[in-house]
């Protein structure tokens, strides 16, 4: 009756110390789930009153459909060689495959282990002899007995009585859809690099070519000065102005030569090719068209975005470790079953009447130092730091999405203006030039309204191209990103 009652008296100390340790406080993660960046006011659309029009985002609608890359020669090519051979990307890709391994090592803890041994004994026995004659002499003999031959099966099984390995499996499989967001999200961002490196590409040749018109223009300049010259209609003086300016030129498009060739190395390391050359790309191509329009977006869920699903992932998984960490503390039960036998061949000691035995125990932690309330400690706080990630992480989307909203004002506002000062400086080239001719106008005066229109024509190449670059930005912002 005594051990009955003991027996009764441990399952109920157990199932206490289950109600003490186990934990289902959820309160961080539901917390993350209901703020996902919805009902965001953005602050440039507030104060422009720019009508409400909430953007339609179907689930199908990728990064590539913000520009129209079809425009692009080989572009759509070259993301798809990206996504199969750029290294970074590889790595990640290994990374989730670890996750996923990481799975089935948690769940190898719920299944039977066994364990199978055979071994193999020799003894050694000795025989001395002596014998006197004239000369005592001793013979000593070795002899080895049968070999002896010992085998053994073990099957043990833990009882998975407070769900510890179950919570194991849950952190594990959150831990890789958090690799598998994070693998999501290194390849949007590899094919918005390569959209970004194209266009770079293409800003650069157009930036070449204006270099390379106003070369044509001032040399053209320099040989109508030195026709004036020659006819007494000029100075010696304003063709040194005219040739300072050309090779202030031929600097400049040395230094667009060497950009132009950077660009195109940085594209082909995105694309995983030793040779960065290049060759089969055509860099004289115009800017593609915007196809989705972005400008009106009151109201906007961010929850699509794979950082911050991973992010999230990552929380909920520390929620679970916590669990696990707490229900170390518990007793934990195991069964065990295992043959043994011992004879003097191996088929007997596997085979011929073995010895089993089963037995189940109970272990419970006593004493570690503290080490296990350190783990339970450890574990809560990388959940409220997981927590917090998650914070800066949503901090972080509606930031770059405020930053996107409000550049795609700023530089739909400067190249309107851009535009008009164009219009004008090409009238005043216009003007200029005959009053060159007639000579009402000097050389300064000429040479300084050529600047201002290729200036200006720059200047209309790099806010196009920062304008393609910030849809891309504001599409990643957003959650577009690429199908797998």
């Amino acid at each position: 009756m005594s051990k009955t009652k003991l027996t009764v008296n441990s399952i109920t100390l157990c199932i206490l110390l289950s109600a003490c340790t186990s934990t289902d406080d959820r309160t961080l993660s539901e917390s993350a789930s209901s703020s996902t960046g919805n009902n965001v006011v953005w602050q440039s659309q507030v104060q422009q009153q720019i009508s409400e029009q909430t953007l339609s985002l179907d689930s199908d609608t990728a990064l590539t459909d913000v520009i129209a890359i079809d425009q692009l020669p080989y572009l759509a090519d070259y993301i798809e060689e990206a996504l199969s051979s750029n290294a970074s990307l590889q790595q990640s890709l290994i990374t989730l495959r670890k996750a996923q391994v990481a799975i089935d090592s948690a769940k190898a803890k719920r299944n039977l282990n066994v364990d199978a041994s055979v071994s193999a004994s020799k003894s050694e026995t000795t025989n001395t002899s002596s014998s006197t004659t004239t000369v005592v002499s001793t013979n000593t003999s070795n002899q080895l007995n049968n070999p002896s031959y010992s085998a053994s099966l073990n099957v043990s099984w833990e009882l998975d009585l407070w769900q510890k390995i179950s919570d194991g499996i849950s952190a594990a499989n959150l831990d890789a859809a958090s690799a598998r967001a994070s693998y999501q999200s290194a390849r949007d961002s590899l094919v918005a690099s390569v959209i970004r490196s194209y266009i770079d590409v293409l800003t650069q040749q157009q930036l070449l070519n204006i270099e390379k018109a106003r070369l044509s223009v001032l040399e053209n300049n320099e040989a109508v000065i030195l026709t004036r010259y020659r006819t007494g209609l000029g100075s010696l003086d304003d063709l040194d102005t005219a040739r300072t300016s050309s090779a202030n030129t031929r600097a400049t498009i040395a230094e667009y030569e060497n950009a132009l060739s950077s660009a195109k190395r940085t594209l082909a390391v995105l694309l995983g090719r030793q040779n960065q050359s290049l060759i089969e790309l055509d860099t004289q191509v115009s800017f593609p068209d915007v196809l989705l329009p972005l400008t009106t977006l009151p109201r906007q869920d961010l929850a699509r975005r794979p950082d911050l699903q991973a992010a999230f992932y990552t929380l909920k998984a520390t929620e679970f470790e916590v669990d696990v960490a707490y229900k170390a503390l518990l007793p934990s039960i195991s069964l065990s079953a295992s043959l043994s036998n011992s004879a003097s061949t191996p088929s007997q000691a596997l085979f011929t009447n073995p010895l089993w035995s089963l037995l189940g125990q109970m272990t419970a932690p006593l004493f570690q130092g503290g080490a296990l309330r350190a783990q339970v400690e450890d574990a809560k706080l990388t959940s409220a730091n997981a927590w917090w990630q998650y914070r800066e992480t949503l901090l972080t989307a509606v930031q770059e999405t405020q930053n996107a909203l409000d550049s795609e004002t700023a530089l739909s506002a400067r190249i309107s203006h851009t535009n008009v000062a164009l219009a004008n400086a090409e009238r005043s080239v216009s003007t200029i030039e005959g009053q060159y001719r007639q000579g009402l106008a000097d050389i300064l005066d000429l040479l300084s309204v050529y600047d201002t229109r290729f200036n200006l024509q720059a200047q209309s190449v790099e806010l196009h191209a920062q304008k393609l670059q910030n849809r891309i930005d504001l599409g990643l912002a957003l959650g577009l990103g690429v199908s797998q």
